[in-house]
């Protein structure tokens, strides 16, 4: 293993620093659950499915809950970087844990490049600024926060977590005064009745209702990034299941909460797909500054996910190249414990991505874009099977008992992927995200070939090697 001469005490056993504390992985986790998914695309979901766009959220909240705790019972066994893809190596195979590496990675470069694109865009609102001039500088501030220690990437992780949490609290606040007091423009109408007065609780039926589960989904698309750190905590066996026990009243408040307080003082016909509910309630309320406010938070949801995406990249191919599964240039560290190599390159193709999407914004890009959705799902899959498998040896006395087991495992983690493969067939009857089943195959065949090929000229690459 490729490492540098460091303090004992505060390095993992994979050479990274220990330098995310207790508070900024706490608001790390609490980062990836909220996203542009609930900022932007909640407009969407609300239109579809009117006030039963909560129960959905709520249900979805629950299986991901059931996801990270099952996370967590594989971390405590053992912490490690890249953790998606060495659990999947360790418990299904060499060839599950290549795929589940690369896929990840190509998760987060597909999600950093529309992030910043889309970043760049939301300059646009104050400022006349080209767009890929700001893209352009987003990306190389970002790569460089990533490349000066793991400690700076946790504190913008934090602040930017913050601005979005804040802004979600403050909220909920304001339709909590205009429901109780009636101050504002919706003052006179806000009323709890909204969520069922207008068409009732499911006005398009149950089965439109069903049909904003995948949107659902890929709102909480991030939120297992928690794992990926365990290799920089300073303390994992403390802080990870801190954090992740947060799950259920993070997605109570900031999702299903945040939607009651919304549609209660606005009905949910005022809705619109591509408008953010956030922007729409602040008009209904009579609140001018509510669209610029809303701007800078979605602004800083994007900076935030591109800034995990830099984070997360560097790590997987570094994890893939320590198992024989990518290239050895990834495997080096800078004197600081930080992925150089694995990082930079993520970070050209994020930039390459930006120019592509500005030159040739047509369906070959929206393509790849929508594949982002089903590789994002891809890891929750391997988590949960891992820790089936996990669980069945720890239980047969093969493998020591995790410190954190997950409660009703392993039939909460069979109910999540039976629920998993349900969104799946969801998406391959809606013809909008049709698309992201299309591209699964081509990727699929691609990496087949690449393994067959590595393997043929590494024999390494098949092996597993048990670390941390």
């Amino acid at each position: 293993m490729t490492s540098v001469q460091v303090d004992k005490e505060n390095t993992s056993e994979e050479g990274y620093e220990r330098g995310l504390g207790s508070r900024q992985i706490q608001m790390i986790a609490i980062g990836g659950a909220i996203g542009t998914g609930l900022f932007l695309g909640a407009g969407k979901g609300i239109s579809k499915a009117g006030p039963s766009l909560i129960l959905a959220y709520a249900i979805a909240g629950l299986v991901i809950f059931f996801i990270m705790r099952a996370l967590g019972e594989l971390l405590m066994y053992r912490p490690v970087s890249g953790s998606f893809s060495e659990y999947a190596r360790e418990f299904i195979g060499p060839f599950a844990g290549f795929v589940t590496g690369w896929t990840y990675w190509l998760f987060w470069v597909v999600t950093g490049i529309t992030e910043v694109t889309a970043a760049a865009a939301y300059m646009t609102y104050w400022w006349d600024i080209p767009q890929w001039v700001s893209a352009l500088v987003f990306t190389i501030i970002l790569y460089g926060a990533n490349l000066i220690s793991v400690k700076l990437f946790g504190e913008l992780e934090f602040w930017f977590s913050m601005v979005k949490v804040t802004a979600i609290i403050g909220m909920i606040l304001i339709c909590a005064g205009i429901l109780t007091i009636g101050f504002s423009d919706a003052g006179d109408t806000a009323s709890l009745t909204h969520l069922w007065s207008n068409g009732g609780f499911f006005p398009h039926g149950v089965g439109e209702s069903l049909m904003t589960l995948q949107m659902v989904m890929f709102a909480f698309l991030a939120v297992e990034l928690v794992g990926v750190t365990a290799g920089e905590s300073k303390d994992p066996k403390t802080v990870l299941p801190k954090a992740i026990n947060t799950v259920p009243w993070r997605i109570a408040v900031f999702y299903v909460g945040a939607l009651i307080m919304i549609l209660s003082v606005v009905p949910w016909t005022h809705f619109q797909p591509g408008v953010s509910p956030f922007v729409a309630a602040f008009e209904e309320m009579g609140l001018a500054a509510g669209a610029g406010i809303v701007n800078f938070v979605v602004l800083t949801a994007a900076l935030s996910s591109c800034n995990s995406g830099m984070y997360s990249t560097g790590r997987m191919l570094r994890d893939l190249a320590l198992n024989n599964q990518g290239p050895k240039l990834f495997t080096k560290l800078t004197p600081k414990g930080l992925p150089l190599v694995g990082t930079t390159f993520s970070a050209a193709l994020m930039m390459v991505g930006v120019w592509i999407n500005y030159q040739w914004p047509g369906k070959a890009f929206d393509y790849v874009v929508s594949f982002a959705t089903i590789s994002g799902m891809w890891a929750w899959i391997m988590i949960l099977i891992s820790q089936i498998r996990y669980r069945a040896k720890a239980d047969r006395g093969e493998l020591p008992r995790s410190e954190f087991r997950a409660p009703g495992a392993p039939f909460t983690s069979w109910f999540a992927l039976a629920f998993i493969g349900m969104v799946i067939v969801l998406m391959g009857i809606d013809k909008d995200a049709r698309i992201s089943l299309y591209c699964a195959p081509v990727w699929a065949l691609i990496l087949g070939v690449s393994y067959l090929v590595l393997k043929s000229r590494n024999p390494e690459a098949a092996a597993f090697r048990k670390r941390g």
